[in-house]
């Protein structure tokens, strides 16, 4: 398997069940900001991952004060190796509303719905909902592959999978962000007016920033990225018609780049006279400088674009939101199209 299989399920289940049986109070986080622990008749909403929040919270406005709302990955670790503890399961099977994103890395969910107390719990699976529009994941030229793309127990090849990181594309999180206020108004068609009224407003702000990437990208007279890292932004650069090479695939597990990789990567900077080699959020930086040592130069930038994969309790708190890293990144962009 490409990413880390999510195991300890049964053990979460397990404690959840013991926990109940004992009248104890699994630790739940209900201490994300804009939160609140509200009464019965308040909407219960649990999200795996920082976009999917943040859209909540501009969808819900005013109201989200009024709801309890969890971001269940709120302390940077990214979803390829989460694991639900049992208060995560508890909040999940007792929510109104519940969304992830529904590739590899969500195994875990099927059984966390099979447990699900609240039998009129509304799912927003954003994989489900994107269907067609939901790319594979490829191996370009010079990009590291992963020996356990083959099912050694079988023998067979497993084939490509999914691209997860649906969210890094702004024309995504505009059906993406319709979906979520359709479900918002079926679990609290009171408000439907206001849900969708906030929509219509985020979505020209979606569309506006959407632009200004293309503007962007039409201007720039280079049309390729670089990535001495992972790259989880297939996304982003199809929506904008722009090539790419990277060290590994955006879901990799893989931390350390071969001789051929770094070279094949190095010689490709210099033929496309590149000035930046990208990193992603969390990265230590050491293929992309690499690379940059084995260039003709050995003078490009190293620029690195967030894909909001560890996002935490604490940057929300401190006002970071999806447009904001969109527009971070666009900045980013632009220096690296120069």
């Amino acid at each position: 398997m490409k990413r880390i299989v999510k195991r300890g399920l049964t053990l979460c289940m397990l404690l959840f069940m013991l926990t109940a049986c004992v009248g104890g109070s699994p630790d739940i986080n209900t201490d994300v900001p804009g939160a609140a622990t509200t009464g019965s008749d308040g909407l219960t909403i649990v999200a795996t991952i920082f976009p999917e929040y943040d859209w909540v919270m501009n969808i819900m406005g005013d109201r989200a004060q009024s709801a309890d709302i969890t971001l269940l990955m709120d302390n940077g670790v990214d979803m390829h190796s989460f694991q639900p503890t049992a208060g995560d399961i508890l909040k999940i099977s007792s929510c109104d509303l519940f969304i992830y994103v529904g590739g590899e890395s969500d195994e875990w969910v099927e059984d966390a719905l099979a447990e699900a107390v609240n039998k009129d719990m509304v799912v927003v699976n954003l994989m489900d909902v994107l269907g067609d529009r939901v790319k594979e994941e490829e191996t370009v030229e010079g990009m590291e592959t992963e020996d356990d793309h083959d099912d050694k127990s079988s023998g067979e090849e497993t084939g490509p999978e999914n691209d997860e990181h649906v969210w890094l594309s702004l024309r995504n999180a505009e059906v993406l962000c319709d979906s979520i206020t359709d479900a918002l108004c079926t679990v609290d068609s009171e408000e439907t007016d206001t849900y969708r009224a906030n929509n219509d407003k985020y979505q020209a702000s979606l569309k506006s920033l959407d632009d200004d990437y293309s503007k962007a990208v039409d201007e720039s007279p280079v049309r390729t990225l670089l990535f001495g890292d992972r790259f989880p932004f297939r996304y982003m650069t199809d929506d904008y018609a722009l090539d790419y090479y990277a060290a590994f695939a955006g879901c990799s597990a893989e931390t350390e780049a071969s001789f051929e990789t770094v070279i094949f990567l190095a010689n490709k900077v210099d033929e496309l006279g590149l000035d930046a080699v990208m990193t992603i959020d969390g990265s230590d930086g050491k293929v992309a400088r690499t690379i940059i040592d084995n260039t003709s130069t050995r003078d490009q930038e190293i620029l690195m674009l967030n894909s909001m994969q560890g996002v935490t309790a604490q940057d929300i708190d401190s006002g970071t939101t999806y447009l904001s890293v969109m527009r971070s990144n666009l900045e980013v962009l632009e220096e690296a199209l120069k």
